[in-house]
């Protein structure tokens, strides 16, 4: 099943927080990302009704393991395609911004072809 983009990222900074910081509330998502709180309210109610996180009464944020599992995927995009580009010469900025955006729509079969080619 594919998810938007914007979701995408949010489980992935929840998965970088919660590795960083433990216990992750959506006010440490807005200090993240540096989005509004309205916006991350929106985004944390639309991943709790899709089932990719839940939020327990004070407010903690955890993955389910459906948004685990697309939190994880995408964070190995990110490390691998970052890593990959700088090795190719790429300054280490240029190839996060790019590794952020093809991580989202590079597909499985090509991103695991990638891996293999490289050996990383």
């Amino acid at each position: 099943m594919k998810i938007q983009e914007s979701a995408e990222n949010y489980l992935e900074t929840i998965l970088i927080l919660s590795e960083r910081i433990g216990n992750v509330r959506s006010i440490d998502i807005v200090n993240e990302l540096e989005f509004t709180k309205p916006s991350v309210s929106v985004a944390m109610k639309n991943l709790r009704e899709n089932g990719y996180v839940h939020m327990d009464k004070d407010g903690y944020i955890t993955l389910t393991d459906a948004g685990r599992g697309i939190a994880e995927m995408i964070y190995e995009r990110h490390k691998f395609l970052s890593g990959w580009l700088i090795q190719l010469g790429v300054d280490a900025k240029t190839a996060t911004e790019d590794a952020c955006r093809i991580e989202h729509v590079i597909s499985r079969e090509s991103f695991e072809a990638i891996k293999r080619h490289t050996r990383l």
